[in-house]
């Protein structure tokens, strides 16, 4: 994971092929809601090189476990062949909308159910 950080989500990124970057998926999980502040985050746990399965050290049962341990979704994906890259960024934007979805005020969310709605008022 890069130093460089984004406001609305983050991409938990790892090499199923490298035990020791798997390890750090947990420390980056803790760092980054110590940061924020928040008990949660948008977040996505990615398993990179998916396409080298003979040099795999992280099984899927293994990340999946993680995944709910830590309670974000998982994906596996390759960007040397292009599978899931783009997959990776769509899920984390459902994740980063549907947070903020269910930051906003109560009141907030209702309002274009009311503008629509027809009210009478019995005198």
């Amino acid at each position: 994971m890069t130093s460089k950080c984004f406001r609305s989500g983050f991409l938990l990124v790892f090499s199923v092929t490298d035990y020791a970057s798997f390890e750090e998926i947990f420390k980056f999980h803790r760092q980054i809601l110590r940061v924020k502040d928040r008990d949660e985050f948008p977040m996505l746990m990615v398993g990179n090189k998916s396409d080298l399965e003979a040099q795999r050290v992280i099984s899927i049962e293994k990340a999946q476990e993680l995944s709910r341990q830590l309670k974000i979704p998982y994906l596996e994906c390759s960007a040397k062949v292009r599978i899931n890259v783009d997959q990776a960024f769509y899920e984390l934007v459902k994740i980063v909308r549907k947070f903020q979805l269910s930051e906003r005020p109560l009141d907030f969310k209702d309002d274009s159910k009311r503008k629509n709605k027809k009210r009478c008022c019995v005198l």
